[in-house]
């Protein structure tokens, strides 16, 4: 690009996810006044949408509904112009006669990009055990807060003993009459106020050292199978909702053979968000890291944002 024209290009950088990274990162380049396009498709639907409370993040003291965070998000992220399109990313790929620019396809077109953020998020895990498929919708859920009222009066099972786990099976205690975590260990991997409050609760009862073996039921789920890790011994927990909280996997498919993923599919970024292909960032949970929490992945977004920013100003000025 040195002493030639910039090539054609749609815009100079293209958001792929519409969670709290993806959006501050919207935020922070377009009110830079980079042209941005936040792609906002079905299948990068943000987590935070579907939790109940969120009272860790700062300036909000008395907590926040996720989704009512997500709407505060886009409505500063309109008021800097950020231009958003319901459409999922289906494809990536170098433009064939401009090395330093991104070939971006959602829905029917092809979006011409300097730099791409990838904002993409993460799912939860299935257990890939029997009667997890033959029961989902029917008894089984990986969302308290969308299907707890569902419950009410009724005994309910949470498989997992981290955070998540925890904060859903304090949440299901509003509507349900009994709350059995199943953990495969003897001590929660929660946080300590989140232990402390579960603990107290007296609808929560715990079977530790278990596993789920399966799901039984006939048309709708009645119980769940588990299995003792120490002893080996079988027993049935009766239940007519299970809740699984097993982890997430990351959205990062569309970057396989692009991108440089760990074992576990998270993308491997620098302190910067720089990703292994240049003019490509990374933030939020798609990225490998430690710890996953909306604070983070704001933090992720602005930073993936200003390093977009640093990357396409020197394109340019290479440029000319």
């Amino acid at each position: 690009m040195n002493n030639s024209k910039l090539p054609q290009y749609d815009y100079d950088i293209i958001i792929i996810g519409g969670g709290p990274a993806g959006f501050t990162a919207g935020i922070y380049a377009a009110r830079t006044g980079f042209k941005t396009l936040l792609l906002e498709g079905a299948s990068t639907v943000s987590q935070i949408t579907i939790t109940d409370m969120i009272e860790n993040y700062p300036g909000i003291p008395d907590g926040i509904n996720g989704l009512d965070l997500m709407e505060l998000f886009r409505k500063q992220a309109l008021k800097f112009d950020l231009e958003i399109k319901a459409e999922d990313a289906t494809a990536i790929k170098n433009n064939e006669s401009y090395p330093h620019i991104w070939d971006v396809t959602a829905g029917s077109k092809v979006f011409r990009t300097f730099s791409i953020i990838a904002a993409t998020g993460a799912r939860w895990r299935n257990l890939e055990v029997p009667g997890e498929q033959e029961f989902a919708g029917k008894g089984i859920s990986y969302c308290a807060t969308c299907d707890g009222p569902f419950y009410r009066d009724r005994e309910v099972v949470v498989i997992g003993g981290g955070d998540s786990a925890i904060q859903e099976a304090l949440f299901l205690t509003h509507f349900a009459s009994r709350v059995t975590v199943v953990h495969r260990r003897d001590r929660l991997r929660a946080a300590g106020i989140l232990q402390k409050r579960a603990f107290a609760e007296k609808k929560i009862e715990f079977a530790w050292n278990a596993t789920l073996d399966e799901v039984v039921g006939g048309e709708f789920v009645t119980g769940v199978k588990v299995r003792d890790v120490v002893s080996g011994e079988q027993r049935t927990i009766d239940a007519e909702g299970v809740f699984i909280f097993a982890g997430r996997l990351p959205h990062t498919g569309i970057f396989q053979n692009i991108l440089q993923l760990d074992k576990t599919g998270y993308i491997i970024t620098d302190d910067a968000m720089k990703t292994s292909a240049a003019g490509i960032f990374a933030a939020g949970d798609c990225r490998a890291k430690l710890f996953r929490q909306v604070v983070t992945a704001t933090g992720d977004g602005a930073n993936a944002a200003f390093s977009a920013e640093l990357y396409i100003d020197n394109l340019k000025e290479e440029a000319y």
